[in-house]
């Protein structure tokens, strides 16, 4: 096995080709429906590099995919690969919205990644032509029909280490989606630093994912890199995850998988669904690295999964957490493996007020908050937390999270005054996240962008949501926290989603929400009730504040009702 010694994903792919690994897909009754060995994957990816090149298109080109899940979008991305284009995922339709809105916004992606050429699923071609219309793109359609289209005549040029590799969007959580220059140099680091050290991969390890291909983990850590390490993957769709949580793991006892990731809210998902009854004879004694990462990690949600599980041979110590973003490939830093999840339990009061993570004292009767030890900075890399002036900060002072090191992207496509705001000369990335170290590792606190300043305290949003959350009749991703500042002064919001209507129930809602918020967390919040499945989210499925701030003030939820 090799993992870091490739200059680019060609040479991986070429070296995975003449192994036995490779790709498989599964239904959502988890029945196999494509096989794709990583050397079917190279043969059949040169075809079509050549096909994409006798169309008309050149090297460094853009070529949009549409991420089904599916063996046609790798090919197709690994065709770019071979013919130096540039693939920039994109996402399928959700689930919730309309045909005009997903045209809309599949229309501003392919614009603004200067795609011009765009592979689809069949079954969305009836879309295409609204959406791409006047767009002049040298080609638009399924990978079935582009195969029908002869070959060029031409010699495949390898990309060079420093060529872009491909266009990552970001998630949308903090701005309109933006492409992500990644370089192969930067993939095969990353990629190297994630199979070779943080997860440590071995002979006899098996990967599952049911992560989207356009989201960086579902497509960095659980389709490029298992090609990186030669490793099996099989794959759900994330349509059939949501249909069918436990399909996942029924799928992992199946294959005998061993590795796997997910948000918190998968694994919260899966303890959902089999509070009453495990699947039976469900075994996951074999899943050896659990991953956590994509948002921020609730312990509690891990806890609950793994007493739940444990009588199918879950291990706690499976659990990995980690911290990533897309900006930097992917991962930024691993915790130690067989280690499960590991808190810091910091009192609150002086957290909000000096902007430090201290213990509780033994005495105190304070709030406090555990936050999970997310570790060290992957080999190669550094990390310092700096304040707002840019000077560093001793450990267990919270301040930016700031990251430097070969897996960085080259900046934001085509944007550069957005590039250098995050990007100094000395090759420091602003991650705009918020942590503090303790014996060298990471912990990450939120989002500098997503802090509720009131009365001079740093209140952070997610523990104003799990605060609510836990009030009877509310799940997890039923609120959403922000501060507003208008011509009402500086407040919190509270956006909770509420599914009865009768008038009563609701009142009392209100009043339990603004209650249980003023007493654990010390302010008066405004609270606004909002539809069933209202709160907006990124492509990554997490919940997107920045779109619930921006939809409250344009007084789209005026007429729902609050205090």
């Amino acid at each position: 096995m090799r993992f870091s010694d490739f200059t680019t994903l060609v040479d991986a792919l070429d070296y995975a080709a003449d192994g036995n690994s490779g790709m498989n897909f599964y239904s959502g009754r988890l029945e196999l429906t494509e096989r794709l060995p990583y050397r079917d994957l190279r043969d059949r990816a040169i075809v079509l590099a050549r096909i994409l090149l006798g169309q008309g298109l050149r090297p460094g080109d853009r070529v949009a995919l549409i991420a089904e899940t599916g063996a046609d979008f790798i090919v197709a991305f690994a065709a770019c690969q071979y013919a130096r284009l540039l693939p920039a995922p994109v996402p399928l339709p959700p689930t919730f919205g309309g045909r005009d809105a997903y045209c809309t916004l599949l229309r501003q992606m392919v614009s603004g990644a200067r795609a011009v050429a765009l592979l689809a699923p069949t079954w969305l071609e009836d879309w295409l032509a609204e959406a791409l219309d006047g767009l002049g793109l040298k080609f638009h359609g399924s990978v079935a029909q582009l195969q029908k289209l002869p070959e060029a005549a031409v010699t495949l040029a390898p990309p060079r280490p420093d060529d872009i590799a491909y266009l990552q969007f970001s998630s949308g959580s903090t701005r309109t989606p933006t492409g992500i220059a990644i370089t192969h140099r930067a993939l095969m680091t990353n990629a190297g630093a994630m199979i070779g050290t943080g997860l440590a991969v071995r002979p006899g390890d098996r990967a599952i994912s049911w992560l989207p291909f356009y989201h960086d983990m579902g497509l960095v850590g659980f389709a490029l890199a298992p090609l990186i390490g030669q490793l099996s993957v099989d794959y759900l769709a994330t349509r059939d995850f949501a249909r069918r949580p436990l399909g996942w793991l029924s799928l992992m006892d199946q294959n005998g998988a061993t590795i796997s990731y997910s948000p918190s809210f998968g694994y919260e998902l899966c303890a959902r669904r089999a509070s009453n009854a495990l699947p039976q004879g469900l075994d996951l004694s074999r899943w050896r690295a659990a991953g956590i990462g994509g948002d921020m990690i609730r312990p509690h949600v891990l806890n609950e999964f793994a007493d739940i599980f444990a009588p199918a041979g879950f291990d706690r110590r499976a659990f990995v957490p980690s911290y990533g973003m897309a900006e930097t490939t992917l991962v930024v830093s691993f915790a130690e493996l067989e280690r499960g999840v590991e808190t810091d339990r910091v009192d609150v009061e002086t957290l909000e007020h000096q902007g430090r993570a201290e213990p509780p004292a033994t005495d105190s009767n304070g709030r406090s908050r555990d936050f999970v030890i997310c570790g060290r900075v992957i080999p190669g890399h550094e990390l310092q937390i700096r304040d707002e002036d840019g000077a560093a900060l001793a450990e267990r002072e919270v301040g930016r999270v700031m990251v430097r090191g070969p897996s960085l992207m080259t900046g934001y496509d085509h944007r550069p005054d957005e590039t250098a705001r995050v990007l100094d000369g000395e090759g420091w990335l602003d991650t705009g996240d918020l942590g503090y170290l303790i014996g060298g590792q990471l912990v990450i606190t939120g989002r500098a962008k997503d802090v509720i300043i009131v009365n001079g305290r740093n209140i952070w949003p997610h523990d104003i949501e799990h605060t609510v959350e836990q009030l009877d009749g509310l799940r997890t991703g039923d609120a959403a926290a922000f501060a507003v500042d208008d011509d009402k002064g500086e407040r919190a919001v509270v956006l909770v989603q509420c599914r009865p209507s009768d008038d009563g129930i609701r009142r009392s809602l209100i009043q339990a929400v603004t209650a249980v918020v003023s007493q654990v967390h010390g302010i008066e919040p405004q609270v606004v009730l909002v539809p069933n499945n209202a709160l907006p989210q990124t492509s990554s499925g997490k919940l997107s504040r920045s779109s619930a701030r921006a939809s409250f003030l344009s007084g789209a939820f005026a007429s729902e009702g609050g205090a």
